[in-house]
């Protein structure tokens, strides 16, 4: 007998089975999900742990004239195998594959692109003003969101904005670490069955509207009959809180019973007002090592299903054991913090991805996690530094981008000594687009104030992170890519003290004055070594700062080749290239030849790292390649 999975193609296939064989697809839809996952890594813990939830919602809506919001996107998975890509999944993640999240240029089921926490209730509640603008009532608009980005403002902000329009919505909060709080016991059970009854329901507004024909005394039995509902509720479930917003409130209920959430959101899907659910789901669910840490199982590589270990090797084939950004940075601020006492570390809820997590073992008091809330975590690290103190506010680099303003009238126009680790600056491999670190060198290097650095290495973030410490004259931040640092020990230059503006002369040479920032310049020099064999002389310049710009090594070296040629895993427009071009234009030979490469202008797909720079022209191949047509084309126009 095959696979109940194997006969769904679309959401509609689902109607055909009876509830009963549901639990028997969830444990199909768990087994394919570790299965792929453990081969292309992925979210693999709210992913097992939201599948009869998304059973629930496909079995009741009819998606995709119904909407289904999702935030973030890590618990999509199921999703996906229900919407039309189950013979598709095992790609996942992969070049060309399909996407780890949901992906509205991919699916019609995947209504809107998500990767960032927070949005979908926003999202959401204007497609249903759009709805309600046509005249259509009928379409079904459902937002699910994780206990976590219900911490950011942006989704507050909505809440409050849905309770005040009074529409049609429903807001499922899906509270995988039980982290609200949860209900007592039996009486809460047969409470919540009660009041999301249609019977119920139908009749409380039919007395509600008799009441309401009785002057005076109909309407005071309304209200005591209200607060004594909300009595009860307050003293029985933890929703008051969404109601006092103007949603009604239904839950907890059991996320992982599948019979469970059918019944609730059937009685509930088509009630003409704000309505929220609350479902408790457990993380990892159905995988044994998942759900005893599913801190470890959030975002994974590949694994070995028996065990759970992850399967990534080392490949000694490097000329050093490679060091991974991330380490370096964890290790240097546990060393400097020991040292400088005013040293205090925020981070957005991501201290293991940080490398926060060891300092806040050690360091407990100093060590602040204010959730998925980036911009509080800027404007609490400006307090802080206000205050005297040298907060490090260690976040990816795309999520800062939700700080934006924060940065500038927060710490930018206070001057305030605040410092910023930007991890996974660059292309980041499989999660694709919307979490590529793309955009910092152009938003940062226009603020007043700001300082912007990017080592070479792991060994050079240490020595950039201790300037960064002592440096006490405003903002500073520093980006890194994600996972290991080049391995080409032999092409290091001897390292120096930093100081501030001062770029690296990596190579001389005298045909083209190559000037690149961070790990980029590794690859710029091994490509310049290759040349150098094919009788083109390079001379290679790490900026190191992009702000303040070592202008005076850039133009002497520009001077003596006539051509420069800019390298940054960065966007272009706006980027360092961009940045030098401003700064020196009018110091050096108008008939100096110029190009800058770069992240080209438009988003960029998911796919292994490596993939992705040789895609984006930035492998040391292809940068080999385009300087070797450069100087030809340069030789040709001189």
């Amino acid at each position: 007998m095959g696979r109940l999975l194997d006969s769904v193609d679309n959401p509609q296939d689902l109607k055909k089975m009876h509830l009963d064989q549901l639990p028997i697809l969830a444990q199909e839809i768990r087994d394919s999900i570790i299965k792929t996952v453990s081969s292309s890594g992925g979210h693999l813990a709210s992913s097992l742990g939201a599948v009869e939830l998304v059973l629930g919602l496909h079995y009741c809506l009819n998606a995709p004239q119904d909407i289904i919001i999702w935030d973030v996107g890590h618990q999509a998975y199921a999703h996906k195998l229900l919407t039309g890509r189950r013979d598709r999944f095992h790609t996942l993640r992969k070049f060309e594959g399909i996407s780890g999240f949901p992906n509205r240029f991919e699916s019609e089921f995947d209504v809107f692109t998500t990767g960032h926490g927070s949005t979908s209730i926003s999202t959401a509640l204007g497609m249903v003003a759009a709805r309600d603008l046509s005249g259509d009532m009928s379409q079904r608009v459902v937002a699910v969101i994780g206990d976590a980005s219900l911490g950011g403002g942006m989704a507050f902000e909505a809440l409050n904005h849905a309770g005040h329009l009074h529409k049609k919505i429903l807001v499922i909060l899906n509270d995988n670490e039980m982290s609200i709080s949860r209900s007592v016991g039996a009486l809460s059970k047969y409470l919540n069955r009660i009041i999301t009854a249609p019977r119920y329901n139908k009749i409380r507004k039919d007395i509600e509207a008799l009441l309401k024909r009785v002057p005076r005394f109909g309407f005071r039995v309304i209200r005591a009959a209200k607060r004594l509902e909300e009595g009860i509720k307050n003293l029985l479930v933890p929703g008051m809180f969404f109601e006092e917003l103007g949603f009604r409130y239904f839950g907890p209920i059991d996320g992982n019973d599948v019979s469970v959430v059918v019944q609730t959101i059937k009685n509930i899907i088509d009630m003409n007002e704000p309505v929220l659910l609350h479902v408790v789901t457990k993380k990892g669910k159905g995988y044994s090592h998942a759900e005893n840490v599913p801190e470890q199982f959030h975002g994974v590589s590949s694994f070995d299903v028996a065990t759970g270990q992850n399967l990534f090797v080392h490949d000694e084939k490097t000329a050093v054991p490679a060091g991974s950004f991330t380490d370096a940075f964890s290790e240097i601020i546990i060393d400097m913090a020991r040292i400088e006492k005013k040293i205090v570390a925020i981070t957005a809820a991501m201290p293991e991805g940080t490398g926060l997590d060891k300092f806040a073992e050690i360091f407990p008091e100093r060590f602040f996690d204010v959730g998925m809330a980036e911009q509080h975590a800027v404007g609490f690290g400006a307090g802080l530094a206000n205050a005297g103190l040298k907060p490090v506010v260690a976040i990816y680099s795309t999520f800062l981008q939700r700080s934006y303003d924060q940065i500038i009238h927060d710490v930018c126009l206070q001057n305030l000594n605040v410092i910023f680790m930007l991890d996974r600056a660059g292309l980041v491999g499989e999660d694709g687009p919307t979490h590529h670190g793309m955009f910092d060198i152009a938003y940062l290097s226009h603020m007043p104030n700001m300082v912007v650095m990017a080592p070479r290495d792991e060994e050079e973030l240490k020595d950039m992170f201790r300037f960064a410490v002592s440096y006490n004259n405003g903002p500073i931040a520093i980006r890194y890519p994600r996972g290991l640092s080049y391995p080409l020990a032999s092409l290091k230059p001897e390292k120096k003290k930093k100081i501030l503006g001062k770029g690296d002369l990596l190579k001389e040479g005298k045909d083209v004055t190559i000037v690149s920032i961070g790990y980029m310049s590794n690859i710029a020099l091994d490509a310049a070594e290759s040349l150098k064999q094919e009788g083109i002389d390079c001379e290679v310049i790490d900026a190191g700062f992009v702000k303040p710009l070592d202008t005076e090594l850039i133009i002497g070296s520009v001077n003596k080749t006539g051509r420069l040629f800019t390298i940054e895993e960065g966007v272009v427009n706006g980027g360092l290239g961009a940045f030098i071009l401003k700064s020196i234009i009018d110091k050096i030979p108008k008939d100096t030849i110029i190009k800058n490469i770069g992240l080209p202008d438009r988003f960029i797909e998911h796919g292994k790292r490596e993939i992705l720079l040789d895609r984006c022209g930035l492998s040391a191949q292809k940068i080999k390649e385009a300087i070797r047509m450069f100087n030809y084309a340069s030789d040709r126009n001189k």
